[in-house]
């Protein structure tokens, strides 16, 4: 595993430390997806997280699970009729039980999650998940599900009743809820320790978001564009350089970690400059650097900016794109076309007037 892949698992530990997850086995999974899901399961319970383990197909199958947890040495306890799932989560041990005749993303379910308080809900299927002209759908926010689902894109959309079973069970209470196609290897693991997953996830919370910079975000953001510093592809910055302009800067978040920036130096009254705008190698091609330089017009817009500039020196198709257009170098500031010209940047100059 590369050093990146292990940061980047690592940083989920105490994210999900003292969490509670309810995952539910489909009906006729495979031997071998049962095996290897219960081998994560019992990763996840060795850093901290509560687990409540579902499976359908009755109590033969139930059964199955359970010989096979007891095989990994996954520390539970089956339910049985007078005993409820809290208690056995008090002892530190996961909870077996039958997955309810509602299904998956049923009432019951949703029901029990709820009164455990668990963040997330996570169906591995016995099939392919959800998909949109045979390509996986990644996540879904409750708000934007009915959009979604009247698409008129034309494309062919694979398990939306799933989708909304799955955006029920948000609304009831479960933060998060993950639908995989179980038969997928390192599906599970996949999905939970890295930004983007594998699978569909439903949310109700801010799953993607722009927000402001905050202080503790500086020394995640150096990190994040050393390597385009290096190759001078970005102005160099150091922490108290951007720290004083801090009100000038953007970042995107997902799953609750720093992905990409953007900032706004605004040089006079009705022009601003868009700078510093970045995206993790990881994350490209996925629309994030439109998403923050809407985000850094929008800003403008309310500061009464009619004129944003851009300099740039590898990305002047990307801008021409978003509808800027080559400007003449007079409409740089003088102060920043002399920092420029003192970088040796042979930098574009690209403007857009905003409506």
């Amino acid at each position: 595993m590369a050093g990146g892949d292990v940061r980047g698992v690592l940083q989920y530990v105490p994210m999900f430390r003292g969490r509670t997850f309810v995952v539910v086995f489909d009906e006729g999974l495979p031997e071998s997806a049962v095996a290897e899901a219960l081998l994560d399961l019992k990763v996840l319970q060795g850093i901290g997280v509560n687990l409540v383990i579902a499976v359908a197909g009755g109590e033969e199958a139930v059964s199955v699970a359970a010989d096979r947890a007891l095989d990994l040495e996954i520390k539970f306890a089956r339910l049985n009729g007078e005993e409820s799932v809290g208690p056995i989560l008090g002892r530190g041990q996961a909870a077996i039980v039958r997955c309810p005749a509602d299904g998956i993303f049923g009432k019951s379910l949703a029901s029990l999650g709820l009164e455990i308080r668990a963040t997330k809900l996570i169906g591995l299927l016995n099939g392919p998940g959800i998909l949109r002209g045979g390509q996986a759908v990644r996540a879904v926010s409750c708000s934007m599900l009915p959009g979604f689902l009247d698409d008129s894109s034309g494309a062919a959309l694979t398990g939306g009743e799933l989708l909304k079973e799955a955006a029920v069970v948000c609304r009831a209470g479960v933060p998060r809820v993950h639908i995989l196609d179980g038969r997928q290897q390192g599906v599970l693991a996949d999905e939970l320790f890295s930004n983007e997953g594998v699978g569909t996830m439903v949310h109700a919370d801010s799953y993607r978001d722009v927000r402001a910079l905050r202080e503790d975000d500086v020394p995640e953001l150096l990190a994040m564009i050393g390597r385009s510093v290096r190759a001078s592809h970005l102005v160099p910055r150091d922490y108290e350089e951007i720290l004083q302009k801090a009100d000038d800067f953007l970042v995107l978040c997902v799953d609750d970690n720093v992905v990409g920036c953007v900032a706004l130096h605004c040089h006079r009254a009705d022009l601003a400059e868009l700078a510093c705008l970045y995206v993790k190698q990881s994350h490209e091609c996925r629309g994030y650097g439109k998403l923050l330089v809407e985000a850094a017009e929008e800003r403008a817009s309310e500061r009464g900016i009619h004129t944003i500039f851009a300099l740039t020196t590898r990305a002047v198709s990307f801008f021409e794109n978003l509808g800027y257009r080559m400007a003449d170098t007079s409409i740089v500031p003088e102060n920043r076309a002399r920092k420029c010209e003192e970088s040796e940047r042979s930098s574009a100059v690209l403007a857009k007037e905003l409506g």
